[in-house]
């Protein structure tokens, strides 16, 4: 029984030092391998360079206090673990979520044998670790994990709630709103922010038990796999007597765009037969600063500008070119991660990742 018991301590032991991924792996080969692409492994300024170029301007980086931790790095005591990011631990042991007007605050479980997670149809279900054997030993069953029991009773992870520790809003020292996703998204079962970021892909999930789908695990968004989220956009196209309108459609609960860095775009081209003419980019901004203009996040106090394209929101942009019957007229909706504008405060001007335009929806209308 002491053995046993050291066995469990040790696994348990092995699971939580942070950095150590490969213990997961084992079991869970195709979500690791997804895990550590995505943007909550890399989530401090270790790997991700747009992140550390808005960390190096930070007052707080000037007084040692890695305030960004909280959410880029959970639970992290040393710079090993700050590296890690956002870790398999992390999400998995979200007990509950307080709610505040700054921001939100994840409340951990204080059991670390036991991990957080959803499955249809096991709601309700605790699943511990145990082995059985009949027939004088010559049949053995397992249930269960050897390295964490699971709990599928939150209702947080079934819902999407789970996010809103750190996804739901943030205010910054001045009590100004920097981003906002609001809690609309994370309000059932069928429809919320796992749905959408964590949609259901080929591979089993685990080695122990075989399951066709697995949720993905490197987290659909700006950063990583966009053609995942392009079916909340649509893209439509009308002529009219004076030229054409394109509608944008933003289906999603929240903003196009959240980072107060990101910028989206719509791109129109008509070609015909003599000629091929880009036409004025519609840009989808929403810009923070202060009295002096466009600041960082930290000193802002006022929205200067916002043509986002809002939650649920289709948007009309006309165009008073002149199209005829067999013109193609194609239409292209994208983003930067960072404001062009933004590119020499940040020192991020040789940065491929922070100027590359990313196409989220792209479509060709015929003229009729």
């Amino acid at each position: 029984m002491k053995k046993i018991l050291l066995f469990v301590i040790a696994l348990s032991s092995l699971l939580f030092a942070q950095s150590d991924t490969e213990t997961c792996k084992k079991c869970h080969p195709d979500i690791v391998n997804e895990f550590e692409g995505s943007m909550h492994r890399n989530a401090t300024y270790y790997d991700d360079e747009i992140h550390k170029a808005v960390w190096d301007i930070s007052p707080s980086k000037a007084k040692g206090e890695y305030s960004c931790a909280e959410c880029h790095a959970p639970n992290a005591k040393d710079e090993k673990e700050i590296a890690q990011g956002i870790t398999c631990v992390s999400c998995h042991t979200i007990k509950d979520v307080e709610q505040h007007v700054g921001a939100n605050k994840n409340v951990y479980s204080e059991d670390k044998k036991t991990f957080f997670s959803a499955e249809a149809g096991r709601e309700g279900e605790k699943v511990i670790y145990k082995q059985e054997s009949s027939m004088f030993g010559m049949n053995k069953t397992t249930t269960g994990s050897p390295y964490h029991d699971i709990d599928y009773t939150n209702e947080k992870y079934y819902n999407g709630q789970m996010c809103m520790g750190c996804h739901s809003h943030r205010e910054n020292s001045s009590e100004f709103m920097i981003c906002e996703t609001g809690e609309a998204g994370a309000q059932n079962k069928e429809e919320n922010c796992i749905t959408c970021h964590m949609p259901k892909v080929e591979g089993t999930a685990t080695t122990i038990r075989h399951s066709e789908k697995h949720a993905y695990h490197g987290f659909a968004g700006a950063h990583k796999k966009p053609e995942m989220l392009s079916q909340y956009v649509d893209l439509e196209f009308s002529k009219n007597s004076n030229g054409f309108d394109v509608m944008v459609t933003n289906k999603a609960p929240h903003n196009l765009m959240l980072h107060p860095l990101r910028v989206a775009q719509l791109r129109v081209k008509i070609i015909s037969q003599k000629e091929s003419k880009s036409l004025e980019t519609y840009t989808f901004i929403k810009v923070i600063g202060n009295e002096g203009g466009p600041s960082m996040p930290w000193v802002a106090n006022q929205v200067l500008v916002d043509s986002m394209l809002k939650a649920n929101e289709r948007r009309v942009v006309a165009y008073n070119d002149v199209i005829k019957k067999g013109d193609k007229v194609e239409v292209e909706l994208g983003y930067y991660l960072v404001n062009p504008k933004a590119l020499k405060k940040l020192n991020l001007e040789g940065s491929k990742k922070a100027q590359s335009f990313t196409t989220l929806k792209q479509k060709s209308f015929i003229v009729e």
